[in-house]
């Protein structure tokens, strides 16, 4: 691999060019996917901020217009792993090791974030949602989630399985959100979503969808941001 300077990035850093030279063995899909990944500005930035990966600056970008995460809040957050979307809740609820206000679940193993909690468990185990509201403390204020299910290359496979995990995650957040609450959910542009809308539309007082800068424009996904939690009936 050879770098070379190039023009400045998302908030001014500097871009490293990285060109990756053809290898025996390395297809050249891969040689072209690792390049873009090498000299994705957000990914140089991530490095250069101390976060864990290119994702967090979606949350931080759909915070900063939208006004979701204020201290003292209580946050879920779901598919955390590797721990951006913890790193930046933690960081603007201003939680603590003492009193942890976020709660992140995913299969995967994750380092330990300041602030944070973690349970390395299933989401769609039938024990986890339960699990979750005991490790925070309390009913959410906020449900995040950048949950997708593994690729396997057909876009119509993806697209369902990935809406799968955004329809659970939306009942869940329905389950436990405080009154005035908020969910925020990948999902992804292709259709069959009518459904989740509407359970949302009666739930929540404003709905759409949201794409923030740093989600690439090739790529289709997107972000459901459902706000203001109505409250369950008979509460």
């Amino acid at each position: 691999m050879t770098k070379k300077p190039t023009s400045t990035g998302p908030g001014g850093a500097r871009v490293l060019r990285t060109k990756v030279k053809k290898k025996r063995g390395l297809k050249d899909s891969s040689r072209r996917w690792l390049e873009r990944h090498l000299n994705d500005p957000y990914v140089q930035r991530s490095k250069a901020d101390g976060f864990r990966s290119r994702a967090a600056y979606k949350l931080i970008e759909i915070d900063d217009k939208h006004h979701l995460l204020k201290p003292g809040m209580r946050v879920i957050d779901l598919g955390a792993a590797p721990g951006g979307w913890c790193q930046v809740a933690a960081t603007r609820i201003k939680s603590t090791e003492e009193d942890p206000r976020v709660v992140g679940i995913d299969y995967l193993e994750m380092d330990a974030v300041p602030g944070s909690a973690f349970l390395q468990m299933d989401f769609l185990d039938d024990a986890a949602p339960a699990k979750l509201v005991e490790t925070l403390g309390g009913e959410p204020d906020i449900v995040l989630s950048d949950m997708a299910a593994p690729t396997t290359g057909h876009r119509r496979t993806d697209h369902i399985r990935t809406m799968h995990l955004c329809e659970v995650a939306a009942d869940f957040a329905i389950s436990v959100l405080k009154p005035g609450g908020h969910f925020l959910a990948k999902t992804f542009q292709g259709g069959t979503e009518s459904g989740l809308l509407d359970l949302l539309k009666r739930n929540f007082r404003s709905v759409h969808h949201v794409k923030p800068p740093a989600s690439r424009d090739e790529s289709v996904e997107l972000y459901l941001l459902a706000k203001d939690f109505k409250g369950r009936t008979g509460t």
